[in-house]
Order: structure tokens, then C-alpha cells, then sequence
């Protein structure tokens, strides 16, 4: 994946009206929590094969065990067929912080270090919204 010059609002614009609709409130939600942090479309094939399009708040420098340290984001947003991802790359106590979050995110499927859900109205926002605020804390540039 690597950063490219496609605007995030204009990734966002893209997007048929609901999904525009949520795309841009979780934008907004996130960009409110990471204020004065970077803010960049992300874009290449991506864990799993797939291309994608990532809004990634925030610069990362992740430390790899066998080669480079990679570049990446804190938390990302993006959209995939079926679903809205929120991926969250800070860690806590050696494990992503979303482990933290179990249980209390609402009806989400969670990975190691993303969250995905269909709607909105699937996702406890205070608690989301508590995630994102220790992942800002956590991943400070």
C-alpha cells in the first residue's frame, strides 16, 4: 500500500448516498479525535489480496521482526463490499488495543487489529469513540 494524492473528501464524495452518508460520519468522527494529524487515501492491494482505498489518520512507523520498519497509519477507514472497516494499529501492553475492546464495541466482527460492520446503528459509538481516543493517545507522532 502507499499514500496517493486522491483527496479523502473527495474518496468520500465517491460514494452512493448512504454509504457516503456513513463514510462521512465516521471520517468525521475520526478526523475530530486525530485533529492536526495527518489524514491520507492509502491505496494498493491490501492483507487478503484485495485492492483497496484506505483513509489513514495519523503516521506510524510499525517495526517489523524480518525487514524494514513500514510506514503506515494509526487508524484507518474504509469500505469494502459489504461492510465499513475501521482498522486500529495501536498497541497496548504488547497486543492491539482492540483486544481491550471485545465485547463492547456492539454487533461488530472483529479481526486482530480491525473492526468491520454493515450499518451504523450496529457499532456502541461511545465505545468506538473511546477506541479511537486511547489510539490517539497510544500512536502520538
Amino acid at each position: 500500500m502507499r499514500k496517493v494524492d486522491l483527496s479523502p473528501d473527495d474518496h468520500i464524495a465517491a460514494f452512493p448516498d448512504e454509504i457516503g452518508r456513513t463514510m462521512s460520519e465516521l471520517d468525521t468522527l475520526i478526523s475530530d479525535i486525530f485533529e492536526g494529524r495527518s489524514r491520507t487515501v492509502w491505496e494498493g492491494v491490501f492483507w487478503g489480496g484485495t485492492d483497496q482505498h484506505i483513509i489513514g489518520y495519523g503516521d506510524l512507523v510499525q517495526p517489523r521482526p524480518r525487514g524494514e520498519d513500514v510506514e503506515w497509519f494509526a487508524v484507518g477507514l474504509a469500505r469494502q463490499k459489504q461492510h465499513f472497516s475501521i482498522y486500529v494499529n495501536a498497541v497496548d501492553d504488547g497486543q492491539y488495543l482492540l483486544r481491550q475492546y471485545e465485547g463492547k464495541l456492539g454487533k461488530v466482527r472483529l479481526g486482530s487489529a480491525s473492526i468491520a460492520f454493515g450499518h451504523m446503528a450496529d457499532v456502541d459509538r461511545e465505545a468506538l469513540s473511546d477506541l479511537l481516543t486511547r489510539a490517539a493517545e497510544l500512536t502520538r507522532e
